[in-house]
């Protein structure tokens, strides 16, 4: 039994670990501020089961970085029903909930001040620049009235190689580790990335191409889907530098193409495609990344995993 002063001799005795100083502590959990604006995820393309699976994986990865989160799912083709809510309609629900908690909170005799700044963050849910698509949603933010801050899309970066790559092993096209000294009868020794955009997204995907290059040790090059011929042209300039057996890695997330595109690109390169970056771990975390850059808030940085 256990005395007053504490546990009876014989009985181990739970002492709180010691905090690590320096650079060795783990850092403080973060949680989202108080009365913190929302993120508002906005989907392009044709919403449908698949899509909002999709986008409801990527807040639920983006929740779980950062507790307390007012994470929320818009379309941009959607309808103003609560299957598919536009982006405005979501600004709009996001605004009177703040107002209304506002209203409660001076009606209890609560001493708070009237919300300012931005009612939500608006991450478009693009892996690079869709001039299009940005504009439709830029102009969907000014149409809704509410006070918003629209991110950038989420690369370059290189938790997207990173995701690339893992794609691409998951097809066979490329060796999982390049540490390992086994060899995948199928893998790619040239790669197309395949953007949307135009010459803007080739760009941008470019520069994420370089990063899977090194991953690689193989030649990358990028190409628009939405540009004809610049598909076959990268393909016929690959096999040109002594490539020949290629890969199509699409640099898009998914909803914001018809899947069809990508076959028929696979088909004009002659070549076998990975799939579409899809809810990979790394999105939901760019996603908050750029919602917490936005609100001046430094969460731990993103930090990719292991390709196995």
């Amino acid at each position: 039994m256990s005395s007053p002063t504490g546990p009876a001799s014989g009985l181990p005795v739970r002492m709180p670990r010691p905090r690590q100083p320096g650079r060795h502590r783990r850092p403080e959990p973060l949680a989202a501020p108080e009365g913190a604006p929302a993120l508002v995820l906005v989907v392009p393309g044709t919403p449908g089961a698949a899509t909002r699976s999709l986008a409801e994986e990527v807040v639920s990865i983006a929740r779980s970085e950062l507790p307390g989160l007012d994470a929320r799912i818009a379309y941009l083709d959607g309808s103003d029903d609560s299957e598919f809510p536009t982006l405005q309609a979501v600004l709009t629900h996001a605004a009177e909930e703040r107002t209304a908690r506002f209203e409660q909170a001076r009606a209890a005799g609560m001493d708070v001040k009237e919300p300012d700044g931005p009612v939500a963050v608006v991450v478009p849910l693009l892996a690079g620049p869709d001039g299009a698509l940005l504009r439709r949603i830029r102009q969907a933010v000014m149409d809704s009235r509410i006070a918003a801050d629209l991110t950038d899309v989420l690369g370059p970066h290189p938790l997207l190689a990173e995701a690339l790559h893992v794609r691409l092993s998951e097809a066979g096209l490329a060796r999982a580790d390049r540490a390992r000294l086994f060899t995948v009868a199928t893998a790619a020794d040239g790669i197309i990335l395949a953007s949307v955009g135009g010459d803007e997204a080739v760009q941008a995907a470019g520069i994420t191409g370089m990063l899977l290059a090194a991953r690689l040790a193989v030649p990358v090059m990028a190409a628009a889907l939405d540009q004809d011929g610049s598909i076959a042209d990268v393909a016929e300039q690959l096999r040109g530098s002594g490539s020949q057996q290629l890969a199509l890695a699409p640099y898009l997330i998914g909803p914001e193409i018809d899947p069809g595109l990508i076959d028929e690109a696979a088909k004009e390169a002659g070549c076998s495609a990975a799939e579409a970056l899809g809810p990979y771990p790394a999105i939901g975390k760019l996603a908050l990344a750029k919602y917490t850059t936005a609100l001046g808030i430094v969460p731990p940085q993103p930090q990719g995993t292991p390709v196995r």
